[in-house]
């Protein structure tokens, strides 16, 4: 895939610059074929293959909060998130009940690893935010170099409870060329605190502390 390039005028000069490009349906197929994307298990491409993303379907672990049980939580106890929430796994073809105001943390079924030079990006379907549903509040992007399954932060908007199935299609991805490889990507970073996650883990924020 090439990346584009762009023409400015600068104080008379004319200069050029490249930016990436999102991949397309055929490029996505590419780079699952020749292994540049994993995706496990492998992606049913007529159900799951978009024009320029592609679907990824809900797991069956979801993170919940006791927030009648805790005054507030502080991001900075290390043992306050783990405390404050607790894993619950449901089996296939039951139901998860999304309440209203809920902020629940899923995962996907599928275990991804982006490549160095590719980034990724997260959205919510259509079809589930018509119903209420969002599927991330503040990780819309997937670093380079990232390996595991995806947490979604799942929080329901709308005024009437919501049933989730493991295995439905829940979000979206797509992915964007960066200009070189980065140099430190996620899985080599010191500080990343969910490499390999395989499930909807507590917040690790506590480890920022003092630094």
């Amino acid at each position: 895939m090439s990346k584009g390039v762009e023409f400015v005028l600068f104080k008379g000069k004319k200069s050029c610059y490249t930016f990436s490009m999102v991949l397309s349906d055929r490029d996505i197929k590419k780079a699952l074929k020749n292994k540049r994307i994993v995706i496990k298990p492998s992606p049913n491409l007529p159900t799951q293959l978009g024009s320029n993303s592609l679907d990824l379907r809900l797991g069956n672990t979801f993170r919940i909060f006791d927030h009648s049980k805790y005054a507030f939580i502080d991001p900075f106890d290390k043992n306050a998130s783990a405390d404050v929430t607790r894993e619950i796994k449901i089996k296939v073809g039951e139901r998860f009940i999304i309440q209203p105001g809920d902020f629940v943390l899923g995962t996907t079924m599928e275990y991804v690893e982006i490549p160095d030079d590719l980034i990724g990006s997260l959205e919510g379907r259509s079809s589930i935010g018509r119903l209420g549903v969002i599927i991330h509040s503040t990780a819309a992007s997937i670093e380079c170099g990232f390996r595991g399954h995806i947490t979604l932060e799942l929080a329901n908007m709308g005024k009437m409870p919501v049933a989730l199935y493991t295995g439905m299609r829940i979000c979206s991805v797509s992915f964007s060329e960066l200009s070189s490889p980065a140099q430190v990507p996620y899985y080599k970073k010191k500080t990343a605190k969910y490499v390999g996650q395989k499930g909807p883990g507590e917040s690790r924020i506590h480890s920022e502390k003092g630094k």
